[in-house]
């Protein structure tokens, strides 16, 4: 029987860490150590969320696991390098790994990302799934390289529902299964340094950060493209909320209707969508709930 790996984890939230670290001991492999992004890109402040997320994390950890809060690529590099780690599994970790980290485990670094790869390389795959309307997710887990998302598959699973109403809870319950399996396949995997099947040239996308613009309705495109840049924001989150003029007010548009239903009427380029739930936006910027 061929030992367990010294594994460390980088991941984004209690459910997240915990998932992977599950998958690992039931592989018998011996997670040790965390690390959690708590600024969107290295040596800058922490962010107000990640402060929130930190303590979430902590309270969750497993007996005997440390936590690691790099403010840097070069520390977090630096203390991974003190656990004589065989390999870094990642999901969610919001930096970028340059090589200095990448080559600190003994069989690499191996990268969950929720797409079936080369679709939406970047850091808002399920953004853009549900933004293009797409009616499911797939998972990749792949060998991390310096190219962002591009290294060799290891393990993919297509078939994650994107169902109309969904939102982070609703979605995990049909990610995490995935992400457990290709997990599995690619820890049986990594050892072998030819494993790993080279991305397909063909069918690659970007999924980048949302544009500003993004957060305001244009009425003159299509209703279905501004119902799922409703969708999109809604599972960002209430603060994310579309703004949108209608009947000369200023909202926020929380959900939206394809076919009608009671709420207000919004012409659009190709045809009318239905506001079924809003927020009115004060002249003082605050907002007062319509739905």
């Amino acid at each position: 029987m061929v030992d367990g790996m010294r594994i460390g984890i980088l991941s984004f939230g209690p459910k997240e860490f915990g998932t992977l670290h599950e998958t690992c001991v039931e592989a018998g492999h011996t997670p040790l150590v965390y690390a959690y992004s708590r600024s969107l890109r290295p040596r800058t402040a922490t962010d107000d969320d990640a402060a929130r997320a930190t303590g979430r994390i902590a309270a969750a950890l497993p007996s005997g696991i440390d936590l690691l809060l790099p403010g840097s690529s070069e520390g977090l590099g630096a203390a991974l390098r003190g656990y004589d780690l065989d390999l870094v599994v990642c999901y969610g970790f919001s930096w970028r790994l340059p090589h200095s980290v990448l080559c600190v485990p003994r069989y690499g670094v191996v990268n969950v990302h929720c797409s079936m790869l080369p679709k939406y390389r970047g850091p808002a795959p399920v953004l853009w799934a549900i933004r293009n309307g797409d009616a499911e997710l797939g998972v990749t887990a792949h060998r991390m390289t310096e190219e962002f998302d591009a290294g060799p598959v290891l393990a993919q699973q297509a078939g994650v529902p994107l169902p109309d109403d969904v939102t982070p809870g609703l979605l995990w319950g049909g990610l995490a299964p995935a992400v457990r399996a290709v997990v599995r396949r690619a820890l049986r995997r990594v050892r072998d340094p030819e494993a790993g099947e080279p991305q397909a040239t063909a069918g690659v996308s970007y999924a980048g950060l949302m544009e500003p613009e993004f957060f305001t309705l244009d009425t003159t495109k299509a209703a279905r493209e501004l119902h799922h840049q409703v969708r999109t924001c809604r599972f960002m989150g209430p603060q994310a909320a579309p703004v949108a003029t209608v009947n000369g007010t200023r909202r926020r548009i929380l959900r939206t209707s394809l076919t009608p239903a009671d709420g207000w009427r919004l012409d659009c380029g190709d045809g009318a969508l239905w506001i079924t739930a809003s927020e009115l936006v004060e002249p003082n910027g605050r907002t007062e709930a319509n739905d």
